[in-house]
């Protein structure tokens, strides 16, 4: 312990990078492990590449600290070089435990568009081994701060920086050989990203992922005017355009769409003790005013919510990385449902949503969408305890939003975005119903999962008895969708005997079947409904929306789907990842499984299901990149539907929603049709009963959301810059 009690590794500057290098490779193999799952059914060869992959560009990154001979910038860079490799693992640590995926460069890019909410759930995200990522990093500071560290000044050879490029240029090759070997075409064929990960690593797949964004900005710049005809080309083809029983049969009627935030199918019908989780839902689900659909699956990729509202808005997919909204929303040019009703059956448009309008940059995306009315955070009173990290609970929501429902003329257009079943699904204990006890699993988020279910059924009950009390319920529609999973894959080994079944023999089949989300639209007075069994997803709703709404012509405007009450339609429904299923295959993982999910060999294949399948992987090959092209090059910007007017953005306003509405309201004065004038000029508010404990708790000055409104600066008022929010 001489030399003034420095460590051996540590003399040198060689052994200094190569333990750096050595920290990263074990912190990577502990997130393999025990996060990613990377060692979990793969083939000999995947296991090599993902023991090896982590060195290349540790080695890269670390060793770039050679060129810099001088002491004072060798150890800063690479201690920094270390930083930035083991920041970028751990970010994918925790969104991974969340979104089973890996952070792609857009979702970095975008992160402070959908960064609200992410302290309450990041730290829930947090697990005891997380320890080992970070306890070097102390012990580094003690080293430094108390002396026990010096620093080697003695500088390397100028041949050491690229020995260190050449090694770690050398072990990349092998893991890229090793990978071609075992997947032919692996980056030109744009395998999912734990494909890459297992066998290039996570810096390579991030690199490679930026890459990929460049060139989808390159396409953008270079697209022409006739790449839009093979679109068209597709939506003449796969589009049904016959009319069925169903069309029309809502034409005219007010549009609610209530967004249940991450909702699975099987929480209907469900029951916990004898207790059934979402009785009014289910009461919905089988009445027979009621369309419903129990094989409809949610189809997001990394743009999770944002992707389904672009999908049910739009009729296209996200983006295959990242989110449509937060990293191309601001400039996309859409043909969305709000500009469409409007232009074409006079609806008008509004989204109330308790975060802040930022989020998932919906206050630009909308605009272009062509929405009226955006009720964010900044209308509504977040303080204390009314908002979860996400935003406004969805009981006040519901109640809070009252003021300007009852004002916006009818027909319209309204979507409702919950979120307080959002992860970590932590309600808080004045907001449980004390009368529904959860399951008793060791997993906290499956437990907490249930009782915001249950909260968020009590929510949507409430509504329906205040739309029938003040009269909107008769001349309205109801679709209530979920927008993706709420219960993780990392999850649903816990949820296996929940749902009755085994978790031993648990399979990626079994997983994509539990994608399946609710899909419901309720039509009061009309009783020819049911439940509905084909086979279809969110791609699929503004088809079938368009049609039951009896608008003229839907064919003309560009949506990638089927109406779902079509005979005609075909039951396969595309994941973002490329993985599809149908009722009598699915393909997941590169895996095909039959109807009852056991795994099919190839070889064992008729010629005629070898056919059908081949064709299968096709079409959702073909879907993917027509919604690809018409996203990544922005193509709408070249084609404009017969009647159709481009929305021009700049001409929206979100910070003044109230005052534009009583406006308006006054310029019509007897033709008005909003229904503060139809109750005699006074509020419906009266009429909304809730048990929310929060309702009358007076407003404080802390909030669990920050309260903004990009379009009026920040409220210090719970309501509009411009105009005040009425008391009820």
């Amino acid at each position: 312990m001489r030399h003034y009690g420095r460590i051996n590794w540590l003399k040198s500057r060689n052994g200094f990078v190569l333990l750096l290098v050595i920290l990263i490779w074990l912190k990577t193999m502990v997130a393999d492990i025990a996060d990613f799952n990377l060692f979990s059914g793969s083939s000999p060869i995947q296991m090599i590449t993902t023991i090896l992959n982590p060195l290349p560009l540790a080695l890269l990154l670390i060793g770039v600290a050679f060129y810099f001979r001088k002491t004072r910038l060798f150890y800063p860079i690479a201690i920094v070089m270390y930083l930035i490799n083991l920041g970028l693992l751990y970010l994918n640590v925790i969104y991974y435990r969340e979104f089973t995926d890996f952070m792609s460069v857009a979702v970095m890019l975008g992160y402070n568009k959908v960064n609200q909410g992410l302290g309450a759930s990041g730290f829930a995200l947090t697990n005891i081994h997380d320890v080992l990522f970070w306890l070097d990093v102390p012990i580094f500071i003690a080293l430094f701060f108390f002396k026990k560290f010096k620093f080697d000044k003695v500088a390397t050879t100028k041949f050491m920086g690229f020995a260190f490029t050449t090694l770690s240029v050398f072990l990349f090759m092998i893991t890229l050989a090793l990978g071609e070997m075992d997947r032919p075409q692996l980056i030109t064929r744009q395998f999912d990203s734990k494909y890459l990960v297992k066998y290039l690593g996570l810096d390579a797949f991030t690199a490679f992922d930026g890459l990929r964004m460049h060139g989808v900005n390159e396409m953008r710049k270079t697209a022409k005017k006739s790449d839009i005809d093979k679109v068209l080309a597709y939506v003449k083809k796969h589009n049904l355009s016959d009319k069925t029983k169903y069309t029309g049969i809502a034409k005219g009627k007010n549009v609610f769409v209530i967004h249940l935030e991450s909702f699975q199918q099987f929480a209907l019908d469900l029951k916990i003790d004898g207790q059934p989780v979402t009785p009014f839902l289910n009461s919905i689900y089988h009445s027979n005013s009621t369309i419903a659909f129990d094989n409809f699956f949610h189809q997001v990729g990394q743009g999770k919510t944002s992707d389904a509202e672009n999908m049910l808005e739009t009729g296209t997919f996200g983006l295959p990385t990242g989110s449509l909204f937060a990293t191309q929303g601001s400039d996309q040019t859409f043909e969305a449902m709000p500009a469409i009703l409007r232009q074409t059956e006079g609806y008008s448009s509004a989204v109330f949503h308790g975060n802040n309008a930022s989020f998932w940059n919906r206050n630009n995306v909308y605009k272009n969408m062509g929405y009226q009315y955006f009720f964010d955070a900044s209308y509504f009173d977040t303080s204390g305890e009314k908002a979860m990290g996400y935003g406004l609970k969805d009981k006040l929501l519901f109640y809070d939003s009252i003021p300007y429902l009852e004002r916006l003329q009818q027909p319209f257009y309204a979507k409702y975005i919950t979120v307080t079943n959002h992860f970590p699904y932590a309600l808080d204990d004045i907001d449980k119903d004390p009368n529904f006890h959860t399951t008793d699993t060791d997993s906290d988020v499956v437990n907490g999962y249930f009782e915001t279910n249950h909260y968020l059924d009590q929510s949507i009950q409430e509504f329906f008895t205040y739309l029938k009390k003040s009269g909107l319920y008769d001349n309205s529609i109801v679709v209530l969708y979920g927008d993706h999973y709420g219960i993780s894959n990392t999850e649903n080994k816990a949820l296996a005997p929940v749902l009755g079944m085994d978790a031993s023999d648990w399979t990626d089949w079994d997983n994509a079947q539990l994608q399946r989300v609710p899909f419901m639209v309720n039509i009061p007075g009309w009783t020819g409904g049911g439940i509905d069994h084909t086979y279809g997803g969110e791609i699929d709703v503004m088809p079938t929306l368009l049609r039951l709404l009896g608008v003229d012509d839907p064919e003309q405007y560009i949506n990638l789907g089927q109406d779902l009450l079509n005979d005609k339609r075909t039951q396969l429904v595309a994941f973002r990842n490329k993985d599809w299923v149908s009722p009598d295959y699915s393909l997941i993982g590169g895996l095909l499984y039959d109807k009852e999910g056991h795994p099919l060999d190839e070889a064992d294949l008729t010629t005629a299901q070898k056919k059908l399948v081949t064709q299968d992987t096709k079409a959702v090959t073909e879907q993917l990149a027509i919604s690809d092209s018409v996203n990544q090059k922005d193509l709408l910007r070249f084609y404009t539907p017969k009647g159709f007017t481009n929305i021009i953005a700049k001409n929206y306003n979100y910070s003044d929603g109230l005052a534009r509405l009583q406006t308006l309201e006054t310029k019509l004065g007897v033709r008005s049709t909003d229904q503060f004038t139809k109750n005699n000029e006074k509020s419906t508010q009266s009429m909304y009963v809730t048990d929310a404990p929060e309702k009358d708790l007076p407003k404080t000055d802390n909030s669990r959301i920050q309260q903004t409104n990009p379009d009026g600066g920040d409220v210090t008022d719970g309501g509009s810059m411009s105009t005040p929010v009425p008391n009820p």
